[in-house]
């Protein structure tokens, strides 16, 4: 299995700091859903989207992100930014800041 290598910051407040207004929001989002879960689970990108923790795929995304990048994984999960609550495979991403 092709795996790729990305680097994280480990807070997603120091892409503010070192890039100031032109932080993607994407990797933002994407840095605190891999801060928050790396001390407590393998985190690895996913070859057909943002994340793979053991079997289940990860696809992290503002409010509009849809179900397509996950339609081929076995257990996927869309994790929206700017939503107040879950449904479905649907989890808001600020509930990944109660894991940590």
């Amino acid at each position: 299995m092709l795996r790729y290598l990305f680097f994280y910051l480990n807070n997603p407040a120091l892409a503010y700091q070192l890039s100031g207004n032109m932080s993607e929001t994407g990797t933002v989002r994407e840095t605190f859903f891999y801060s928050q879960l790396h001390t407590v689970a393998e985190v690895l990108s996913s070859p057909i989207s943002d994340f793979q923790i053991d079997d289940i795929t990860f696809e992290v995304g503002g409010r509009m992100k849809g179900q397509k990048q996950i339609e081929a994984a076995k257990q996927g999960y869309v994790v929206k930014d700017d939503i107040n609550t879950g449904y479905g495979n649907i989890v808001p991403l600020w509930m990944f800041g109660m894991v940590y």
